[in-house]
């Protein structure tokens, strides 16, 4: 299970998630660069960008804005032009000098996939990367919602792949295992998402700790503010302060 999303972030994923598309992304984008129009300007770095849906969106407002992504089937998926800006590597290593990006994106719940310890180290590296006043967007599940309205299983057709999905709370993570089966062939095989599963008010505590002011809270893509019962979603705007010093 460590290592889970080294296996899973490939064409089968793209397919049964076909419908997180273009016109959420132009939605997302949107909203964040009315809510931190630093997004605009200076190197931006789309984390976890996969085929490049938010960042083809974000490159017609800042032609610095950059990708990387540890998946190379998603990679293909990007559009030829857009292939340039984007790099392959682990988050964790990030190829990038301290204090040079104006802003930092990761869309659809690309946190929390490590370890805490390990969750923590990139923050702190996030923090790092950022130049005073850059803004990291951190677009995460809202926990509480989650465990509100958790669907244990399920079974949907995506195309021509059937998933079964069994959804358990394990601890502080949410799995996610599925079965997926090719309809066309019969070919089957097993999958597995586990996230961390962070409360917003952890989300908040440990931003801050890794030296990350919050500036505001969105609980959808169109901007709406964070309702901690009712939003499915929290997207936070995180700001690295112009002078302070990091939390020890």
């Amino acid at each position: 299970m460590d290592e889970w999303f080294k296996d899973w972030f490939d064409k089968d994923y793209a397919a049964i998630y076909a419908h997180r598309d273009a016109q959420e992304a132009e939605a997302a984008v949107a909203m964040a660069l009315r809510l931190a129009p630093l997004l605009a300007s200076g190197p931006v770095l789309d984390l976890g960008c996969g085929g490049g849906r938010h960042l083809s969106v974000l490159r017609r407002n800042n032609p610095q804005a950059f990708g990387l992504d540890l998946s190379r089937d998603l990679l293909a998926l990007a559009p030829p032009e857009l292939r340039p800006w984007l790099l392959r590597g682990d988050m964790r290593h990030l190829p990038v000098r301290p204090a040079r990006l104006s802003g930092i994106c990761m869309w659809f719940t690309p946190f929390g996939y490590f370890s805490d310890r390990e969750n923590r180290e990139l923050c702190r590296r996030l923090r790092e990367l950022l130049r005073p006043g850059g803004v990291l967007v951190l677009d995460y599940l809202n926990a509480t919602f989650v465990r509100a309205h958790l669907v244990a299983e399920d079974v949907t057709r995506h195309g021509t792949i059937e998933v079964r999905s069994r959804r358990t709370l394990e601890g502080d993570r949410l799995v996610k295992r599925m079965t997926l089966t090719h309809l066309e062939t019969g070919r089957t095989r097993e999958a597995l998402e586990s996230l961390r599963l962070y409360e917003p008010e952890e989300l908040r505590a440990l931003a801050a700790d890794c030296g990350l002011q919050p500036a505001l809270e969105a609980g959808d893509y169109q901007g709406a503010p964070f309702a901690a019962g009712r939003s499915a979603r929290w997207i936070g705007f995180l700001s690295r302060p112009l002078s302070a010093k990091m939390n020890q």
